[in-house]
């Protein structure tokens, strides 16, 4: 069997990460007995030099033909004086809801072998930290009506967070299916001391509790969620919250793993298409300098192996493999302590197709 992957590579480091995502997947799919395709497309920055838009409509037809799509990243401050709505960042948006992803998920992992580049004190991280964040992402204020007024003389701008039930009862479904196959706890985040729509985001998550008996449901406010994620991280198993929320608690996350380089991502709708993405940017500054890491791109491709192709065993490699290659002590320079090993993004996959082939 030949899956066909939509390699939206982006801007900055975009090309050098997805380039080494496909290595892996394609020695992962070589050992488990299918084989993977990539269809280039355009997207972000280099998609508006090239078409004008940040997102054309032939990327879009790709990405709907393909069994799933592996973006890079995009931005940079060349398009930064861009309007809104021409920005590169817009392709993301536009992407997310053509393709009708309407759930983000990001683990955030704490590997033992990495502990020492976690900023959090080893009695916080206690065993380790292995934590789901579910985020709704093609609804509330990133999607909500916006714009700017002049009145009596004064500009005022204006962004609006707006949720249906539906839209929230189906982020919360997929929540509860997942945490119900981890450690069955769930935690949603709102601000329903002060929003309306946090208001119906948490009746919503009560009244659907009832059909996940065998999940315990417990609501925290996003302020206090942002705290106790440095205070008590490993009180949490799987987190579901609005797309804003999850934007700022994500991140956060990433930094208690020690690196944002370290975190992949999924974004999954109705259907097996998904997009899968490293939850880091796209980093100018290292472009063309082979020093990104690559491992965010990587596990995102062995989500892809897991939730769009159906491939749990290759998936499973491909994570191992990455372990196993950390517990050598071999490092990107954003991970690396006094003494550990360094290496570029090209050597870093080598070391992990390595791991892959030898398991």
């Amino acid at each position: 069997m030949t899956y066909d992957i939509a390699v939206l590579a982006g801007d900055g480091i975009g090309p050098e990460i997805t380039q080494a995502a496909m290595e892996v997947l394609k020695a992962a799919a070589k050992r488990f007995g299918f084989s993977v395709r990539p269809v280039p497309a355009l997207i972000g920055g280099i998609a508006i030099d090239r078409t004008g838009d940040p997102l054309p409509e032939e990327t879009i037809r790709i990405c709907k033909s393909s069994a799933a799509v592996l973006l890079g990243a995009v931005g940079g401050p060349k398009w930064d004086q861009l309007p809104g709505d021409a920005r590169p960042e817009k392709g993301l948006l536009r992407i997310r809801a053509s393709l009708k992803l309407f759930a983000n998920l990001r683990p955030a992992v704490v590997y033992p072998a990495l502990r020492a580049a976690s900023p959090l004190k080893d009695e916080i991280l206690g065993e380790g930290l292995d934590l789901m964040m579910v985020r709704e992402l093609t609804g509330g204020i990133y999607f909500g009506e916006r714009g700017r007024e002049e009145k009596n003389g004064m500009t005022r701008a204006f962004d609006t967070e707006s949720y249906t039930v539906e839209e929230i009862r189906r982020i919360l479904r997929v929540a509860f299916d997942i945490a119900r196959k981890r450690r069955g706890r769930l935690c949603s985040v709102d601000k329903a001391n002060v929003l309306e729509s946090s208001r119906l985001w948490r009746e919503t998550a009560i009244e659907l509790s009832a059909q996940y008996p065998d999940v315990e449901l417990t609501h925290m406010y996003v302020d206090n969620a942002a705290m106790q994620l440095v205070r008590d991280p490993r009180q949490f198993d799987t987190i579901v919250t609005s797309n804003l929320f999850g934007d700022i608690l994500s991140d956060e996350a990433s930094q208690i793993t020690g690196s944002i380089g370290m975190l992949p991502s999924a974004s999954l709708g109705e259907s097996t298409l998904g997009l899968y993405e490293p939850i880091h940017g796209s980093a100018p500054d290292l472009a063309g300098k082979d020093i990104a890491n690559p491992i965010a791109a990587i596990l995102s491709a062995a989500m892809m192996l897991r939730y769009s192709l159906g491939q749990p065993a290759a998936a499973d490699a491909v994570e191992q493999a990455v372990n196993r290659v950390l517990e050598a002590g071999v490092r990107t320079a954003d991970l690396a302590s006094k003494g550990e090993l360094v290496v570029g993004t090209k050597a870093m996959t080598a070391h992990i197709l390595s791991a892959l082939e030898r398991d």
